[in-house]
């Protein structure tokens, strides 16, 4: 019998746990290793041998015997968790101590005698914060799931049957969640050297800094002691616990049965925290081996998955972003027992890159019947799987068809085009779902291409392969591998109202973008109609999602110019939470740069429905004008305001506008665009023919069911009109007017406003109040027809029209008229809220 297994058998014997003394003991010496070599960590002539231990081969502790049984294993494992969460809380308290006096040194900071210069406060505290968010969010997570393990667990007297209560216990997903993000580390490891630098020099310049720096205090928890660290000491903190990651996930693997749902996610997260620490060394390598103009070496800046149009069928690419050049691979994931891979497609300068992003573009009917397909075989899936299926290896099977499902979901949904234009002219197409992630990989671009440097011809080969070792982003954003779902994240309908804008340099046509985050079982994107060219734009247009797990809404403000590309003016991420949200309307301002956008949210939860095909717009053309209002959100129809806009945008200098006809084709194009697509409709307006959108107007209300005012009332206003006295047969048309349903009410009270605007350029148009109370008299104000409902007096056709063209004069005559109100409000909180972005 070997040491080792005497050791076992002694531990057993004295009714120790076996893994977890195996790991503390294992866990102390590679403490013990690392500590000898802290004094040197990260010197160049020390990177490879602090490194070296982190390999995989040197890391390779002797394995545990295998447990005789599944529960056996089982028990063993919760004592790894139970050690995993000591140790997890104890390492954020180290990082809350190392991070408690950030806040008062970056004040300081901005003072006449600062104890750190802003920079240095950012190099000392790099990535430390995002380090201590990460753990905590795991750390949380696994403190729930034992807590509600421990509360359902069978008591002593209770019989366990082979289903075992630790097969219920997953916290794969947890591990694969954080492991994914270990590319944070990264960055602290790379600014290592740096942050303690400035901490020796500091302490030996400033005295005050020395006193922080050589006793810093941490809370031991619920014994309340406190244990004294130097500054360096925690800042070592970070770079000790990395190296321990592969060997915590390959402890808890050897404790978790093969037919556990753990098992996958364990085994993809110790492949990947192997891949990162066995990588650190050679991409600190790789990053410091060419040398660009002015001095600058090649790093990788950013890197992800993109979609790549530039061939006849879509594909999913890693894309990496390097200094002088962007890098398009093809991911070979690799088979059981084989490094993954990265195989070389195009690479592209970045010196002379020009880029062209396109607003998203419509899906052809068989695409959006195939991303239904899709996502409503995602959404079964998923239900499924909430549901519990019946057994370990079902629920395998349908996690890994809703992980294939995803996939073309996320190579096929994208609408998004961002174009590249070398000057050797090659050229790349690439696809986004969201235009925030465009606008981020376009800024990242943009300013790399701004500083002109040279691009020194790279070897390919060798280029690819580092990418395994350089990634950042280890897999594509997958919703599926999250097992649980966050509890703050919306389920249900988020309505967003876009009011207005302002703050623009120069009158603009604009529209807003909208965004959300989650399961993509649904379109998580919109935008409003284009503004008129405005600076201070007005939409007062609804947009609504059905979202299932939602946290982020993103928020765009892009400027259209006639003949040039969409500007991206700014754009901001907002927070999503149920607790701030609810069924009322919360109206807040968002700041994008310089421009402010307003806008009011509401949130409705409710259980979800499968999704649905593509919704056809519902047509607004010979339906009750309430209905449209309804269904739009608003009090004057969106036809109307943007017909009015387009009109006394361009049209009020033309001689006979709205007397004159546009041409029926042009009408009936544009009337089969209200119908279907507004977006559509509004862009159309712009070029059509002026004559053209007033005629849409006129034949809006022409072709009205029910009169914009109801035909109840025509008798009365006839009678009205005989009062002598003008002030009072204003008074008593005024007061008839406000019985009128709000949307006609608002609706005709907008129209009388933009015609009085149109008879003030009469000089120009030729079109004064009594010619335009002719044109619209007709088609606003209609008598009853006899035989339905109506048996008062008849009424002579010659004196139908004299009254209708009379009371449309009267009311434009009105110099006090009402002003109308858009749309609803949905400001009914006691205050607005103010967003900086």
């Amino acid at each position: 019998m070997d040491v080792y297994q005497e050791a076992v058998c002694y531990l057993e014997s004295q009714h120790v746990p076996v893994l977890h003394a195996v790991y503390y003991v294992c866990c102390c010496v590679v403490e013990a290793e690392t500590e000898v070599l802290a004094e040197d960590v990260f010197q160049e002539e020390a990177v490879s041998c602090l490194l070296s231990p982190l390999l995989p081969k040197s890391m390779d502790f002797p394995d545990t015997p295998t447990l005789s049984s599944p529960e056996e294993m089982l028990e063993r494992r919760l004592v790894v968790l139970k050690g995993i969460l000591e140790s997890e809380e104890v390492y954020l308290r180290e990082l809350e101590a190392l991070l408690m006096p950030m806040k008062a040194l970056r004040a300081s900071a901005g003072t006449s005698q600062p104890v750190l210069s802003t920079q240095q406060v950012q190099t000392v505290f790099y990535q430390v914060p995002e380090l201590r968010d990460m753990h905590q969010s795991f750390f949380s997570g696994l403190k729930d799931r034992l807590s509600a393990h421990f509360q359902t667990e069978p008591g002593p007297g209770v019989e366990r049957e082979m289903s075992y209560t630790g097969f219920e216990l997953m916290v794969g997903d947890l591990f694969l969640k954080m492991v994914n993000k270990i590319g944070l580390y990264g960055g602290f490891i790379e600014n290592y050297e740096d942050a303690v630098e400035v901490v020796r020099k500091c302490t030996q310049s400033d005295p005050r800094f020395r006193t922080l720096a050589q006793s810093m205090m941490s809370n031991n928890g619920s014994d309340k002691t406190r244990t004294k660290y130097t500054f360096e000491g925690l800042l070592y903190k970070p770079l000790d616990r990395v190296t321990k990651t592969t060997l915590v996930l390959r402890d808890l693997l050897n404790t978790t049965p093969m037919e556990h749902g753990d098992y996958t996610f364990l085994q993809e997260a110790l492949r990947l925290s192997r891949s990162f620490l066995s990588g650190v060394n050679e991409s600190s390598q790789c990053k410091r081996e060419v040398t660009l103009s002015h001095g600058m070496r090649r790093q990788l800046m950013r890197d992800g998955f993109v979609v790549d149009a530039s061939e006849v069928e879509r594909s999913l690419r890693h894309l990496f972003l390097y200094t002088d050049l962007l890098l398009c691979t093809r991911f070979k994931q690799a088979t059981r027992g084989k490094q993954d891979q990265y195989r070389f497609c195009w690479y592209l300068p970045l010196a002379g890159l020009k880029l062209r992003w396109v607003a998203d573009q419509e899906r052809s009917i068989d695409a959006n019947l195939r991303l239904h397909t899709i996502r409503t075989k995602m959404y079964l899936l998923r239900q499924q799987l909430h549901a519990g299926s019946k057994g370990l290896a079902l629920a395998a099977r349908n996690r890994k068809k809703l992980e294939q499902m995803e996939l073309m979901l996320l190579t096929h949904a994208p609408v998004y085009t961002l174009e590249l234009h070398s000057p050797s002219c090659k050229s790349h197409t690439l696809l986004f779902s969201s235009l925030y992630e465009l606008e981020e990989w376009r800024e990242a671009i943009h300013k790399l291409t701004a500083d002109n440097i040279e691009t020194v011809p790279p070897d390919l080969l060798t280029l690819t392969g580092a990418c395994v070792k350089l990634r950042m982003t280890q897999q594509p954003p997958l919703h599926s591998t999250n097992a649980v779902e966050n509890e703050e994240s919306l389920c249900g309908t988020l309505s967003i109202a876009i009011h207005s804008a302002c703050g623009l340099q120069q009158p603009a046509c604009m529209y807003v973008c909208v965004e959300v985050d989650g399961y993509e079982f649904y379109d998580k994107h919109a935008q409003t109609h284009s503004s008129v060219h405005s600076l201070n734009p007005h939409w007062d247009q609804e947009l609504s999602f059905q979202v299932d797990g939602a946290q982020h809404l993103r928020v765009f403000c892009v400027s259209q110019s006639d003949g040039q590309d969409d500007t991206v003016l700014g754009k901001a991420s907002v927070k999503l939470e149920s607790k701030t949200l609810n069924k009322r309307w919360r109206r807040q301002t968002l700041h994008l740069g310089q421009v402010e956008v307003t806008l009011s949210l509401k949130y409705c939860p409710h259980p979800l429905e499968p999704p649905s095909s593509t919704a056809q717009q519902q047509p607004v053309f010979c339906v009750p004008i309430k209905t449209v209002a309804q269904q739009e959100g608003v009090l004057v129809p969106h036809v109307v305001r943007c017909c009015v806009d387009e009109v006394e945008r361009r049209g009020m200098g033309e001689v006979g506008i709205y007397r004159i006809s546009g041409t029926t084709s042009d009408i009936a194009m544009l009337k089969t665009a209200f119908n279907s697509n507004l977006r559509e409709a509004v862009s159309k307006l712009r070029s059509a023919e002026v004559n053209a959108v007033a005629g849409v107007l006129k034949l809006y209300f022409r072709e009205l069911p029910e009169p914009l005012i109801p035909t109840k009332m025509f008798q009365s206003l006839a009678r009205m009109l005989d009062i002598q006295d003008i002030n009072s047969r204003l008074v008593s048309m005024l007061s008839l007017l406000h019985s009128c349903p709000d949307p006609n009410r608002h609706t005709f009270l907008y129209l009388m406003h933009h015609l009085q605007r149109v008879s003030e350029k009469q000089d120009v148009n030729r079109m004064s109040l009594q010619n335009l109370a002719t044109v619209f008299g007709p088609s606003l104000i209609r008598p009853p027809v006899v035989g339905l409902g109506h048996d008062g007096p008849t009424v002579d056709i010659s004196q139908e029209v004299v009254v209708q063209v009379q009371v449309v004069l009267c009311y434009l005559q009105c110099n006090n008229l009402p002003e109308a109100q858009t749309s609803l409000p949905h400001d009914t909180d006691a205050e607005d809220e103010t967003t900086h972005m």
